[in-house]
């Protein structure tokens, strides 16, 4: 049913593992970025997507900090561009996948957040990509908004190679404890798009994030061990202790009741995942 798939932000950390993990299942996969498409421009828009089954939006304004400062160029992005592509995926019958954050959530949990939880956005940006998620629901029937969050690949920029990079020239890290989330593998997330689409699930939020949760601490300490280093240098301290200008949520674990409730496996522990990921992540493998 669903043969020919448009990934929109193909160059992006998440988008290259889309576009490896839907060409292996035997689809046809159309591969465009910010050179190609303009997905705040419906003309662009118009031009670009069409004579597709299936649209995936990984394009985002990511950088959270700058979107305390650049709000409208941030709501452009994350909220005018899926209202667009959302438009014209309902006129050309096409369904549309929009990866959504966290950051919808304040993070004042200390439960997971389940998939119809009241929104409480935290910061510009979680203001922006809300936006975007209500454009979705409003401006088609068919899709899927799949929230992740502490993402890491082997493509760009992510936590786990700062850390690696940090244990080359630090004897010591300071790592925060206060902020608990999943850290997911790119690999993984990408896989569950396909599966999700592969059984048709209805159209909904689903939460795409590993299972279980620690801190970026955590994730840190199990890092050091991947590349051989002692965890001991990653050292605890507190959000407090870091000037940044975009607040960050402190609980942003993520339920994923809705996977279960459409018979879609959740992806696995994100420590057991991380373990498979890592030589692949850090470039340490044989």
């Amino acid at each position: 049913m669903y043969r020919r798939w448009l990934v929109v932000g193909a160059k992006g950390m998440l988008g290259h593992d889309l576009v490896s993990r839907i060409a292996a299942g035997g689809y046809d996969v159309l591969a465009v970025d910010r050179d190609e498409i303009d997905i705040t421009d419906p003309q662009s828009v118009d031009a670009v997507v069409g004579g597709v089954d299936v649209v995936v939006n990984v394009a985002a304004f990511t950088a959270v900090d700058k979107a305390e400062e650049q709000e409208a160029v941030a709501f452009a992005v994350n909220a005018t561009g899926p209202e667009i592509l959302a438009r014209r995926c309902k006129s050309i019958g096409a369904r549309l996948v929009h990866i959504s954050t966290d950051y919808v959530f304040g993070g004042e949990s200390n439960e997971p957040y389940a998939e119809d939880e009241i929104l409480t956005p935290c910061g510009a940006y979680g203001r922006t990509k809300a936006a975007g998620e209500w454009a979705v629901r409003t401006y088609t029937d068919d899709y899927l908004i799949v929230r992740t969050a502490w993402l890491y690949g082997r493509y760009g920029h992510s936590f786990p190679a700062t850390m690696k990079a940090l244990a080359q020239t630090h004897a010591s890290i300071d790592v925060v404890t206060d902020e608990v989330g999943q850290p997911t593998w790119t690999v993984d997330l990408a896989d569950l798009i396909v599966r999700l689409v592969d059984s048709n699930v209805p159209s909904g939020i689903y939460h795409g994030t590993s299972s279980g949760e620690t801190n970026w601490n955590g994730f840190a300490r199990a890092i050091m061990e991947s590349i051989g280093k002692d965890p001991t240098i990653i050292k605890e301290t507190t959000a407090a202790a870091f000037d940044r200008p975009a607040p960050r949520p402190h609980y942003s674990v993520l339920s994923h009741d809705t996977l279960r409730a459409v018979g879609v496996e959740p992806i696995g522990n994100w420590l057991e995942r991380w373990r498979i990921a890592s030589p692949i992540v850090l470039g340490t493998g044989a």
